[in-house]
């Protein structure tokens, strides 16, 4: 089944390379969307796909690469009105 979730991630998450291992393990997976830094230091990861890859990658947001430290992972289901065209790929911003 299909599905999308945003995320959240605080903590030491930015210039830790979060976002690129991000990117890596998601690709990996085969889920497609991006993971980018907002200026408030968290960074917003948006999976699309089928719902057993993203709990997996949701799980590994709260590990990241070794140089982060996760804090806390906030996470809301997006629904096919909210999402739109479904993204191709997963890319960072």
């Amino acid at each position: 089944m299909q599905i999308a979730k945003r995320c959240w991630v605080s903590g030491r998450v930015q210039g830790v390379f979060y976002r690129a291992s991000t990117q890596q393990k998601a690709r990996e997976l085969g889920l497609s969307g991006y993971a980018k830094n907002l200026a408030d230091g968290r960074v917003e990861v948006l999976m699309c796909g089928d719902r057993s890859k993203i709990d997996e990658l949701e799980r590994w947001l709260w590990q990241g690469p070794p140089t982060a430290h996760v804090l806390r992972v906030e996470t809301t289901d997006v629904s096919p009105e909210e999402l739109g065209p479904e993204p191709t790929g997963f890319g960072t911003r």
